[in-house]
């Protein structure tokens, strides 16, 4: 059973054109996945730090409460200052009211440096919301391209597969079982030439009588591999 090299070097051709072009089809939804994956944790990115302006806007909210609490505190005592009956009466409610009043100084320090926060919080949340908008378009284009691409890619993936199928007819009918088994294991990769008396995909080194066997176009098979081998031009 003779061999033609020629003929193995187009099936191998045909078999890497296949596998790259079925490569590409098969990394597109891959892409858009990964796409939508970026936006997925931007998107939890942003309310994240929503979450943080909510808690720091409802934090100065009740500060805000206790100062106005302690303001009408403050002025209640105030007010029953003139109706004191005893000194000690009017000494114990100054004492409140500068207690207030020193509770009210702390709160409206802390009242600043929350409404502080929230407006670098605020400026954080604005950076990650434009990241989420970018990655949203990247996103779009990114599912638009894939489309766009794939029926090409479909195209050319039966019309290469149609041009294997015709090659694979002309393959001797003792060689036509082996051939199926290696390329249904191993895809393009049950193929390889012959580079320097060793296999073009494992590297394995060849015998003397393997070498011959090619020469005269005989069936060899890498015994590393096991790729059909083929020689070089």
């Amino acid at each position: 059973m003779t061999l033609s090299a020629e003929l193995l070097r187009s099936l191998h051709s045909l078999l890497r054109q296949l596998a790259e072009l079925e490569g590409r089809l098969e990394r597109g939804p891959r892409q858009v996945a990964a796409a939508q994956a970026t936006v997925d944790r931007a998107a939890a990115e942003v309310e994240k730090w929503r979450q943080k302006v909510r808690e720091a806007k409802l934090l100065a909210d009740r500060k805000q409460l206790d100062l106005k609490s302690s303001e009408s505190r403050i002025a209640d005592w105030q007010g029953k200052l003139n109706a004191c009956s005893s000194n000690k009466e009017y000494q114990t409610l100054l004492e409140q009211i500068a207690a207030g009043e020193m509770a009210g100084s702390v709160l409206q320090d802390e009242i600043l440096e929350t409404l502080e926060r929230i407006d670098g919080l605020e400026s954080e949340t604005k950076a990650v919301q434009e990241s989420l908008a970018a990655a949203q378009v990247d996103m779009q284009k990114t599912s638009e391209r894939i489309a766009a691409a794939e029926a090409g890619l479909r195209a050319e993936i039966a019309r290469v597969a149609g041009e294997l199928t015709a090659a694979e007819q002309h393959i001797p009918g003792a060689l036509k079982a082996d051939y199926e088994r290696v390329v249904r294991q191993l895809g393009a990769g049950g193929m390889a030439d012959v580079e320097e008396g060793a296999c073009g995909g494992c590297g394995q080194q060849l015998s003397l009588n393997q070498t011959s066997d090619i020469i005269l176009q005989k069936a060899v098979f890498c015994q590393g591999c096991g790729a059909l081998l083929y020689p070089p031009e």
